[in-house]
């Protein structure tokens, strides 16, 4: 059994709904006490931990060292996740995820000689926006890194410096430029369940709105419907949102 775990989800100011419906829900189904943090860009630029050069332009956010645009502030301070755990096992999540399950049953999924766990999706969306207008960039292994089960003790995670995660192209770090492929385990799908592209003989366990949360109006030109209507998991989504403002 597991005693050092942590949980951490990535923080964006304009999801704030998304952030407290992702906390919400897994308080909701956690049978046991692992604390929970955000991962916030400007608190670790201001602590010295994220220096990445970026700006802000249109709306949209641009990382100088990529030279591409970053849908969430998260997009690359996620890879701090072990260095803020330190040890033991350290989940990240992005916030645009509705947890339905106790992540409990994802930590005993953790497998010590792999370095980091996730679903290894194969997503190759075909639409060029997302959310609320942000470009839809392709990367290679999209979306293995919205859910990673970190294995903080592991030699390999070492490798994750902090001049790494501040000094290379985000695409890198997206693909676990630090590890070997065989470093790299392999979580069931439900456990990150793309909402428009999943398709699963099982209920999910964490729902991923991947193109958007169900109350950010540009999801609606990523699925081709009216708002809110026919996605899947929105009601639940909506639903839990009401519980956690209550």
């Amino acid at each position: 059994m597991i005693h050092d775990r942590s949980i951490w989800i990535g923080y964006e100011p304009r999801e704030l709904d998304a952030y407290m419906v992702a906390r919400y829900s897994i308080e909701c189904h956690l049978t046991t006490n692992i604390p929970i943090r955000g991962v916030i860009m400007s608190d670790l630029a201001g602590r010295g931990l994220y220096t990445r050069p970026w700006h802000r332009t249109a709306g949209r956010m641009v990382d100088h060292i990529s030279d591409a645009p970053m849908s969430t502030e998260f997009a690359i301070s996620r890879f701090l996740t072990p260095k803020l755990a330190l040890t033991g096992w350290a989940l990240f999540m992005d916030c645009d995820m509705l947890v339905r399950a106790d992540l409990v049953e994802l930590f005993a999924l953790a497998d010590p000689s792999k370095a980091v766990m996730c679903v290894k999706h194969v997503h190759t969306p075909r639409e060029k926006v997302k959310m609320d207008d942000q470009e839809q960039v392709l990367y290679a292994r999209k979306n293995w890194s919205s859910v990673m089960l970190f294995n903080c003790s592991h030699p390999s995670n070492q490798k994750l410096t902090f001049d790494l995660i501040n000094r290379v192209p985000g695409r890198d770090l997206h693909r676990f430029c630090w590890l070997d492929d065989g470093e790299i385990g392999e979580l069931p799908p439900e456990w990150n369940y793309l909402v428009g592209y999943s398709h699963l003989d099982v209920e999910p366990k964490i729902v991923h709105f991947t193109s958007g949360i169900p109350s950010m109006a540009g999801q609606q030109a990523a699925h081709d419907r009216p708002f809110n209507s026919g996605i899947e998991y929105a009601d639940e989504w909506n639903e839990t949102l009401l519980e956690c403002v209550r």
